[in-house]
């Protein structure tokens, strides 16, 4: 059977403090071996309410990827010829 659901983020969790769901914001808090530790924080107190680690290519590994590719070296425009100078009437 076919996976269904790629990945799962939360929108709103029910926090204690504020005796309520409310939304929340997610926020990088290790960059792990086997994935990344994510932390849920309550938008209107910013209390704790949950974590989660999401597995696959690491920010760390997608970081040196891009490294990787600003590196290479970029090929030099062709040489640009200096403009031609009109001649200029000299009077006397």
């Amino acid at each position: 059977m076919p996976q269904q659901f790629g990945d799962f983020t939360a929108s709103e969790l029910y926090c204690p403090k504020c005796r309520r769901a409310q939304p929340v914001r997610e926020k990088l808090l290790l960059v792990l071996p086997g994935g990344e530790l994510y932390e849920y924080l309550c938008t209107g107190c910013a209390a704790t309410l949950g974590q989660r680690t999401v597995s696959g290519p690491s920010f760390a590994a997608v970081m040196a990827q891009r490294a990787a590719l600003r590196s290479k070296p970029v090929p030099a425009p062709p040489a640009a010829r200096p403009a031609a100078r009109k001649p200029r009437l000299l009077l006397k």
